[in-house]
């Protein structure tokens, strides 16, 4: 069984950060550790919540004690998301580095929670520079929205040659594989929304899903869609498989959401959809990964 360090946010209510990734990876059929970056009452999108931020000392001795148990040299991928404090990001990038020590091939999967189209910069101020100079270039896997990669990447993204072009300045920095998430351009068919899969060989493939009518969209698809594309690589599919596989699930909650009329991600209702069936990976795809050209 292989083995995953979850560092990111926690909500007592509703499905972001950890909540929407250790379930899920869980599931899938992995042994999930969990470091919670913050403990609030509900995710941010409220417009009110309670609770506080965890000081990098305090994410530091979790990561002491799991030295303790030797716990450190047995996991097979770490995945981090929303930090609260850009110091905590030196604590993940430690943490990673000690990880690979005893595990060189052990995945980095790195979202970089930082804002969104239409809601802006919802961290503080110091943190994006931390996920574009330290944690980006370490990264295995990043996954991104577009809000994200032109923050990333200092580039105004309209077109999908630009996305692919930000892409490749991320692959320049070491990223092995880009994710970008919730991708909306000049040319994306009308109510729709896709997700980009760059790897750092040029190969590049595109995938489409219905935009489904929720207003508000529910928070946490993109957690959700980090942990789902993080496990199916780990189980070993390729990226046009891990990229199929994974517009499925996402799109499979949020129709479940949708029917059950919430606001936030339905993940237990939709668990079935989060763990396919043995063979699934070689079935026709419900969302089947479009091949671009190779990277200019």
């Amino acid at each position: 069984m292989k083995t995953i360090l979850s560092i990111q946010s926690h909500v007592t209510y509703g499905y972001v950060g950890n909540r929407a990734a250790v379930f899920p990876l869980q599931r899938m059929g992995f042994d999930v550790s969990a470091i919670n970056t913050v403990q609030f009452s509900n995710h941010t999108g409220y417009g009110s919540w309670t609770g506080e931020v965890f000081t990098p000392d305090h994410i530091r001795k979790l990561v002491d004690g799991l030295r303790d148990r030797g716990a450190l040299n047995r996991f097979d991928a770490v995945l981090s998301g929303y930090l609260g404090d850009a110091a905590l990001g030196q604590v993940v990038l430690d943490t990673v580095a000690e990880i690979r020590a005893a595990n060189p091939a052990c995945l980095y999967c790195c979202d970089p929670v930082m804002g969104d189209v239409g809601r802006g910069l919802f961290v503080r101020p110091d943190i994006p520079a931390m996920f574009r100079d330290k944690m980006a270039p370490l990264a295995s896997i990043l996954t991104p929205n577009l809000f994200e990669l032109e923050h990333l990447t200092g580039m105004t993204i309209q077109s999908l040659e630009e996305a692919r072009a930000a892409c490749k300045q991320l692959h320049a920095r070491g990223v092995q594989t880009v994710l970008v998430t919730s991708l909306v351009h000049i040319s994306t068919p009308p109510e729709s929304v896709q997700m980009l899969a760059s790897v750092a060989d040029g190969a590049a493939h595109l995938v489409t899903t219905p935009l489904l009518p929720m207003d508000p969209m529910p928070n946490g698809t993109g957690d959700l869609t980090a942990a789902l594309f993080l496990g199916h690589t780990l189980n070993g599919c390729d990226v046009v498989d891990a990229l199929a596989l994974t517009a499925e699930g996402i799109f499979g909650v949020l129709e479940t959401t949708a029917c059950a009329k919430t606001r936030e991600l339905a993940l237990i209702a939709a668990q079935d959809l989060l763990a396919p069936k043995a063979g699934a990976a070689s079935r026709l795809h419900r969302f089947q990964p479009v091949a671009l050209g190779q990277q200019l």
